[in-house]
């Protein structure tokens, strides 16, 4: 009998869907990056989820958030989420936590009981919290480098941390977890030159504040530029990334 999951079945097999279905997985950071990842694992058959973020829609989520819509602003981002996953597969399990990820924060969540955890956070020491817990928890994880700034989506390669170069991010989060004794961390990022947009008054204390960006330029408010095209693609490498070593693919 044909269901929502039947295309993908043809690629995985029964026993591959039963896998997916059967897998637990986590994304916090349901903005550009994250919530396309989340778009992808639901539709790929993930038979349970939880989504993380304490965030509001705002109107200049629009140009690339899954969740922003005229008729989303002001919603918080995990109801919405919640509410378009259920729509797609009304089977699934969701838990949403309406939480902003942090080191005061990161004792809500026992990461061992999940089987992957993504990191799609905005801020860098809520990257490093959620590296190093689920690192304790052995449990699997992949983090979203720099994808502001950027205008190439082709330039995104996986890869471990310690192998990364030109991301200022990742430059930052290669430093910080060589000082925790983090020996490895599979992240998407891209060798592309973060361009340079200008600081303006307009977001100075209210988007910018929480950025990574605004961590990795202490003292500015420089708010990262974005598009459509490129949190999204990083978003569905995430995702395939997921998917792939949940079914030990290559």
């Amino acid at each position: 009998m044909l269901n929502r999951f039947s295309r993908t079945e043809l690629l995985f097999g029964k026993e591959g869907m039963e896998k997916l279905h059967n897998s637990r997985v986590a994304v916090f950071g349901i903005g550009g990056v994250g919530g396309y990842t989340v778009e992808s694992l639901v539709r790929g058959g993930i038979g349970s989820i939880d989504i993380i973020d304490n965030d509001k829609v705002s109107l200049t989520n629009i140009n690339r958030q899954i969740y922003a819509t005229t008729s989303t602003i002001g919603k918080y981002k995990v109801d919405v989420a919640k509410e378009r996953i259920l729509d797609i597969n009304p089977d699934i399990i969701v838990n949403s936590h309406n939480v902003f990820y942090s080191a005061e924060t990161s004792s809500m969540f026992d990461l061992s009981e999940y089987d992957y955890v993504i990191d799609a956070i905005d801020t860098v020491s809520g990257k490093l919290e959620l590296v190093v817990k689920a690192t304790e928890a052995n449990t699997p994880i992949i983090s979203s480098m720099g994808a502001g700034n950027k205008l190439n989506p082709a330039r995104f390669e996986v890869s471990d941390i310690y192998k990364t170069s030109v991301c200022p991010l990742a430059r930052v989060m290669r430093q910080e977890l060589k000082k925790r004794n983090i020996k490895k961390l599979k992240v998407v990022y891209s060798k592309e030159i973060p361009m340079s947009p200008s600081i303006t008054e307009a977001y100075g204390a209210s988007e910018g504040k929480n950025s990574c960006c605004s961590e990795i330029l202490p003292g500015k408010h420089r708010v990262p530029g974005s598009n459509s095209f490129v949190p999204p693609v990083v978003g569905l490498i995430i995702a395939g990334e997921v998917i792939k070593d949940l079914l030990e693919l290559k």
